[in-house]
């Protein structure tokens, strides 16, 4: 059973390397040329190097079973546009056609909840859910939106594909790192003197590697899983940060017009004459909209787990400083 893996030097694809390895898969993975392979050193895997647009991809799936197309291109910087949708919207396209042309069995493909958009005043949603891809905030967003369309058309016409739609995953080996991961940092090395009203869902990565697994094996073809655990407000995560870490939270919060304006000043007039900005203005943007999701559909018929959190917290926190992340403690 070999398994071709995109993404596998990412966070959420290094542990679904390592989880595909623990349960007997044998494990091909495509890498960047310019990717760190840090979090694959030392796993007894096949490395392709390439990229997600190669016409000649198929060659390289070709003695694979299964498929998890974890890679795509984050990023909520607005200059990064147009490789949103090169990597994650033409790149989809062609990994899925690549896997049809190889014979590839089943395909898991992992989307987000960003594609799924946020219910209205914070409600939380579930697979059923669909914002009009005109309200989904940023190019991230409406790049996931427009890939997870093209694996839905793809397995109306026969590919045996199953959706994940992750939340915001916590853990070890977040080595970019994720914007989750960032909080994480940014707390640790006391850069956060408030917060915004917001919250968001939380799971630990742990549990989003099994639940690609399961997705493999249980999911149905076509349908779409959200893998999530735990709803909390920004402040609710930071106080559990602060009782792993004893470093106090922050106590003020600040209105959405503070950081938006930051963040429209830095993106539109100190980038374009070579000022590097610290807030992408559609991550503000998005955080002035909760986004919580529900999980129940993927714990019922996958059987999703729901590891604590404060374990994926502290196993953050602990790679993060073990990893030289944090210099300041």
């Amino acid at each position: 059973m070999r398994a071709f893996v995109t993404g596998g030097t990412g966070f959420i694809g290094s542990h679904v390397v390592r989880l595909l390895l623990q349960e007997g898969y044998a494990v091909t993975a495509l890498v960047r040329p310019t990717s760190s392979l840090d979090n694959l050193r030392g796993l007894s895997i096949d490395i392709v190097k390439g990229n997600l647009n190669d016409p000649k991809l198929w060659e390289s799936m070709a003695d694979c079973k299964y498929l998890f197309h974890v890679a795509a291109h984050y990023s909520l910087w607005q200059k990064d546009r147009d490789l949103l949708y090169l990597h994650n919207v033409e790149g989809t396209k062609n990994v899925l056609a690549a896997a049809q042309k190889a014979g590839i069995e089943r395909t898991v493909y992992t989307s987000s909840v960003a594609a799924i958009g946020v219910g209205p005043n914070g409600q939380v949603v579930d697979e059923s859910h669909q914002s009009p891809v005109e309200k989904l905030v940023g190019d991230y967003k409406k790049s996931k939106f427009l890939a997870e369309q093209i694996a839905i058309a793809a397995a109306n016409q026969g590919q045996d594909i199953v959706i994940v739609n992750p939340s915001s995953p916590i853990g070890p080996l977040d080595i970019k790192p994720t914007p989750t991961g960032d909080i994480i940092l940014r707390f640790l090395r006391r850069q956060m003197p408030a917060y915004m009203d917001t919250g968001l869902n939380f799971i630990d990565v742990r549990d989003v590697a099994k639940g690609h697994l399961l997705a493999l094996q249980k999911g149905k073809t076509g349908d779409r899983y959200i893998l999530a655990h735990q709803n909390l407000t920004l402040q609710q995560l930071l106080q559990q940060l602060s009782q792993i870490t004893n470093i106090p939270a922050p106590q003020i919060s600040v209105p959405a017009w503070l950081p938006l304006s930051v963040a429209w000043f830095e993106e539109k007039i100190l980038a374009p004459v070579g000022k590097s900005p610290t807030v992408p203005l559609d991550g503000v943007r998005m955080a002035t909209q909760p986004m919580y999701y529900d999980a129940t559909k993927a714990i019922r018929e996958l059987g999703l787990p729901q590891s604590p959190l404060n374990v994926a917290l502290k196993d953050a926190v602990d790679w993060f400083i073990s990893h030289g992340y944090v210099t300041n403690r």
